[in-house]
């Protein structure tokens, strides 16, 4: 097919998606099939032949929190890097950054990597036409398992990285996160930031460290999802996985991670700085996402900041008071205890008065919990929302590679809405007093006077 007809193909494809995707209610009741390849990959695949298309990921135990202090974003570096060239190999051609972008956009399809705190992630989306699938496994496989890594680009892309850390580190949000994840995660490296100097620290050979350690198929989670048989989706997980490292018998042990430790006493920082707007943030380490309070504390975070215009938060900061625009709290769990955190801007000679409302509220509430009227409104937003969850492919493979990743239930999202309808407000109450210390977060302001102690 012409380069030319083949995107106005996708692009008919992409468009009439959604209309073609199965229906939330198909969608929840679709098994997820599992198995262990030879290599030790682990494969979960959702088969979803309304449109002729895949979705992979492959996760690696390779983010962030692998990385050593001194060269902090390693992993998000690495991953990045992959994309920048191929090595020849097997008879097959170097490719330079363009020439890879360039057969990308021949095949009509994407791959790329990333990595977060927890993992690295590599993501396909193709056509399943066999050839081009084929096409553009090989490619990912190369992509995966023989990136270039070269200097001059690296060395070109460090000065961008380093230009761009200058420039946010004049922003008063840029300032209160990374003083909040230092004060929130001590030593862990959840707190780690990337700085010019752990940017010139990093070296190609430190990228294919990275590659040779962690990115071996007996590490490999591969979740799928699309138009594929399970044969097929095998035969395209071992094809992407071929070209990397091969651990020969089973993965040693990785290093374990250091919890994040808890916090011992209250901490405040106050920070000057010349802008229009305080920023405020409040916290702690919260919890693992493999904890039994997830669910619980899913509906309860939404009465107390996760529900936007509905929450207690907002009504108690905003509408009846007036000293923000916004605000909400969020969990981030993870492999480790990933923080909980409220968060406002607000009138620099307001900010005291708003933190003092907002741990007031944060108090009572994990004492209190939700009442009955705030819990049915979050359940039944939740519930009434679950379909969003998984209304695309995309959205679908994002949910099975956290299934995978965090070893849950294969049959998490067709359990989901009976785990939030089961939860009560004595669940609530109980999981907010184990996870949150109101007495003991901390509380960072940036651009206004330290606010009064608890």
């Amino acid at each position: 097919m012409p380069a030319f007809s083949q995107m106005s193909f996708l692009r008919a494809v992409f468009a009439c998606a959604a209309f073609l995707l199965l229906t939330p209610a198909a969608r929840a009741a679709l098994p997820i099939q599992h198995w262990t390849q030879g290599n030790g990959a682990q494969v979960y695949l959702v088969e979803s032949h309304g449109i002729p298309m895949v979705d992979v990921q492959i996760d690696f135990d390779a983010g962030g929190r692998r990385d050593p202090l001194a060269k902090a974003g390693l992993a998000e570096i690495t991953a990045a890097m992959t994309g920048k060239g191929l090595v020849a190999r097997g008879g097959l051609p170097a490719l330079d950054e363009n020439q890879l972008s360039e057969a990308w956009a021949d095949l009509g399809a994407g791959f790329g990597g990333s990595a977060g705190s927890d993992r690295m992630s590599f993501s396909l989306r193709s056509l399943t036409d066999p050839e081009l699938l084929a096409r553009a496994v090989l490619l990912a496989a190369r992509q995966l398992g023989e990136p270039a890594f070269p200097e001059d680009v690296w060395l070109r892309d460090r000065a961008r990285m380093s230009a761009s850390i200058r420039e946010a580190n004049t922003r008063p949000a840029t300032v209160a996160g990374k003083a909040y994840a230092a004060a929130v995660y001590g030593s862990h490296p959840y707190g780690f930031d990337t700085t010019q100097e752990s940017l010139a620290a990093i070296s190609v050979a430190d990228m294919k460290a990275v590659v040779e350690r962690h990115l071996q198929p007996c590490r490999a989670k591969v979740s799928i999802v699309g138009d594929l048989t399970r044969a097929q989706a095998d035969q395209v997980a071992t094809a992407m996985l071929a070209r990397l490292p091969q651990a020969g018998g089973p993965c040693a042990p990785l290093p374990p991670v250091a919890e994040v430790g808890p916090l011992v006493a209250p901490q405040t920082l106050a920070i000057p700085f010349e802008s229009a707007q305080a920023h405020v943030l409040i916290g702690q380490p919260g919890y693992k996402r493999s904890d039994p309070d997830y669910f619980p504390l899913l509906v309860g975070n939404y009465s107390l900041g996760g529900g936007g215009f509905v929450s207690r938060l907002y009504n108690e900061v905003r509408e009846q008071r007036g000293l923000s625009y916004s605000v909400s709290s969020y969990f981030s769990p993870g492999l480790h205890a990933g923080a909980f955190t409220v968060g406002l801007q607000t009138r620099p000679d307001q900010a005291a008065q708003a933190v003092e409302v907002s741990q007031r509220v944060i108090a009572r509430f994990v004492t209190e919990g939700p009442t009955a009227a705030e819990l049915q409104a979050a359940k039944d937003n939740l519930i009434g929302g679950f379909s969003l969850r998984i209304d695309s492919n995309r959205k679908l493979l994002a949910n099975v590679s956290a299934i995978a990743w965090h070893g849950l239930p294969l049959d998490y999202l067709d359990t989901w809405t009976k785990q939030i309808e089961r939860v009560s407000i004595a669940d609530i109450r109980a999981a907010f007093a184990r996870k949150l210390q109101p007495e003991r977060m901390v509380t960072v302001t940036v651009g206004a006077v330290a606010p009064r102690p608890q």
